[in-house]
């Protein structure tokens, strides 16, 4: 059972508040001035039936030997004609002018008095004003409470009372972290245990990693299983327009948490408040005033509060080192993207919440999820099921899954009307990455399918699906990369020539020299450099010369570099070249069916007849498009 709760420390205050106040007093001006409107133009006394003529103040100018009497109160001037007809106008006050009306015997009168309509608005104005400086130096003297809570509103913390539904067995591909998280549960379930040994259970606990890994999730879950009340708020809660409210903030936060201990207090991204202070820092000190008053409430003078705070963030380095010293979070925990094996658990726990086909293979979609988090994958279920409900499938099948793994790792589908010679041109160069990706079994990943479909900013792709996850890469499996990388345009030239290759290799270069660049760099995997790290730093963006090296060792990074991107080109057009005929082949089935599967090519490369079989997703299109 979940509430949105905020039990203030302070006693409880009557409904109509301040801002009632003010909008009271907003009111009555409103209805004095027009009051006073209407009494102004109806202060000529006593009306007759017909009511007074209006009369302009150029028909007063006009007429003004037949102006009998006038009463001017402001700019009004009421009064009688000499036949004793009432009038009422709007004149322009002078002494000269009335002076001329005195001289042709009109008896004229000034009203100076004020009604309490003038008075009212005169004061209303200034009580207004004293209530408000009044209304301000009182939250003030609260730490920015009082004005906090009247103009940004009730503290946005969320609490849940009782158990949370969520529990371990709701978080799936990360073990490890749920059993270094195991001790704070029983400490929640039982204290005693701790105290007999001597043992200090840690105060706080980090939770690091990358977006979407489950670091809110895994903090629900330790108070599901703890079954104790569960506190969650963000970093930027506690940030606002009003100096103090910060403070205040904490203070309430930690005050609610203490009357309900044991609990857990969940503070999601943290670092917004928590980020290292530094000397310069005269802008932000509102901010260092918010974390000061953590770190206190943290490991203040009173240690044995019964709370646990779990915070979040995808950047611990940005942290203030007061803030991860033992005593506030002890424990850091960092939470990485899930192996093949977590991937696996964490499809098949989404999937019982999806209607999916018996032969939809889990295990399959694991291995080509390589560096998705727990997040990405429950949206890739949910998009799977959003393309069967579209094809009007009522399960999920495998031509589901492919579409949305493609969306999730391109982009939707594009509909490019091309030119025949630029589909053709990406089906060769797509087939020579293929055929290369063969010549390469049991070195390279197994080739998954390639197609001339676009996604994206790709007109083509050719997907591999590892066997597991690797940690590591043998220089055989770099070298193969590279020449799979760079196959394409290989292909490119070999069968349309020199002067017709294009821009379409150009993320291939890019990932072959990337790769070619941390070897060489980084791993220590070239004879000619050594085992040393001159690595390419880049700072906010820009690049800079290489870390600890000098001059000359760029430059034969440089042509390291090239050595190896021209070795493996080389590679790969003997390859395609020696094997003419098969590359052919597959770009002429890509461009029949615009996809081939991973058996359908290893079938055309061996000479076995192509199998026919034609997926949902593969069936081609009378407007021919493709993109590589």
């Amino acid at each position: 059972m979940e509430k949105n709760i905020f039990k203030n420390s302070s006693k409880p205050k009557s409904r109509f508040g301040i801002s009632t106040v003010f909008f009271g007093i907003f009111v009555a001006l409103f209805l004095a001035v027009v009051a006073n409107s209407f009494v102004a133009e109806n202060n000529s006394g006593a009306v007759v039936k017909s009511g007074p003529v209006e009369l302009t103040f150029s028909d007063v100018l006009r007429r003004a030997d037949e102006i009998q009497t006038m009463n001017v109160r402001g700019d009004m001037a009421t009064g009688k004609l000499s036949d004793g007809t009432e009038y009422r106008a709007t004149v322009v006050y002078s002494p000269e002018m009335l002076e001329k009306f005195a001289d042709r015997g009109t008896a004229i009168s000034i009203d100076t008095s004020k009604g309490w309509v003038d008075y009212l608005g005169v004061w209303v104005p200034i009580i207004m004003g004293v209530l408000f400086i009044w209304w301000l130096f009182r939250g003030m003297r609260g730490g920015g409470a009082g004005i906090g809570r009247a103009l940004v509103g009730q503290n946005p913390t969320k609490v849940v009372t009782g158990k949370p539904k969520t529990t371990f067995k709701d978080v799936a591909g990360i073990d490890s972290e749920k059993q270094e998280l195991s001790e704070v549960v029983d400490f929640l379930r039982d204290k005693s245990k701790f105290a007999a040994v001597g043992a200090r259970v840690p105060r706080g606990v980090l939770l690091s990693g990358e977006p979407g890994t489950g670091k809110t999730l895994l903090a629900r879950a330790i108070a599901g299983e703890a079954n104790v009340p569960f506190f969650a708020t963000s970093g930027s809660d506690f940030s606002g327009i009003i100096v103090g409210l910060g403070v205040a903030k904490i203070k309430d936060i930690f005050e609610m948490a203490k009357r309900n201990a044991p609990c857990l207090l969940f503070i999601d991204e943290i670092d917004a408040i928590g980020q290292r202070r530094s000397q310069n820092s005269f802008n932000d000190q509102d901010r260092e005033q918010t974390l000061n008053q953590l770190l206190i409430e943290m490991d203040g003078f009173s240690n044995e509060t019964g709370i646990i705070v779990i915070g979040a963030t995808n950047r611990p380095d940005m942290l203030d080192p007061a803030l991860l010293r033992p005593g506030r979070f002890d424990r850091q925990v960092h939470i990485d993207l899930p192996d093949m094996a977590g991937r696996e658990e964490i499809l098949k726990l989404h999937a019982k919440k999806i209607k999916m086909h018996e032969g939809v293979d889990l295990g399959k979609l694991a291995r080509g999820t390589t560096g998705f988090s727990g997040a990405d994958l429950e949206n890739l279920l949910n998009e799977a099921a959003l393309h069967a409900v579209r094809s009007g499938r009522k399960l999920v099948a495998d031509e589901d899954i492919e579409e949305a793994r493609d969306k999730s790792l391109m982009g939707p589908r594009k509909i490019r009307k091309m030119r025949p010679e630029d589909i053709k041109l990406t089906a060769y160069h797509e087939a020579g990455h293929a055929f290369a990706s063969t010549a390469f079994t049991g070195i390279a990943d197994p080739i998954h399918k390639a197609t001339i479909i676009p996604r994206g900013r790709a007109l083509g792709m050719v997907q591999h699906l590892p066997i597991d996850d690797k940690v590591s890469m043998s220089l055989a499996e770099v070298r193969a990369n590279l020449v799979i990388d760079l196959a394409g345009r290989a292909a490119e030239e070999i069968f349309f020539g020199a002067d017709k290759i294009t821009t379409g290799a150009e993320s291939d270069i890019a990932a072959a020299t990337a790769l070619a660049r941390r070897s060489i760099t980084m791993s220590g995997l070239s004879n000619k450099i050594g085992m040393v790290s001159v690595n390419q730093a880049q700072t906010f963006g820009a690049r800079v010369p290489l870390e600890a090296a000098s001059e000359k060792t760029a430059e034969m990074v440089d042509a390291e570099i090239r050595a190896w991107t021209d070795a493996a080109y080389k590679d790969a057009v003997k390859i395609l070249t020696k094997n003419k005929a098969t590359v052919e082949k597959l770009a002429n089935e890509l461009l029949n069916r615009e996809t081939l599967t991973g058996e359908e090519i290893m079938e055309i490369v061996s000479g076995k007849k192509a199998t026919k079989k034609v997926t949902a997703a593969a069936k081609p299109k009378k407007a021919r498009v493709a993109k590589k």
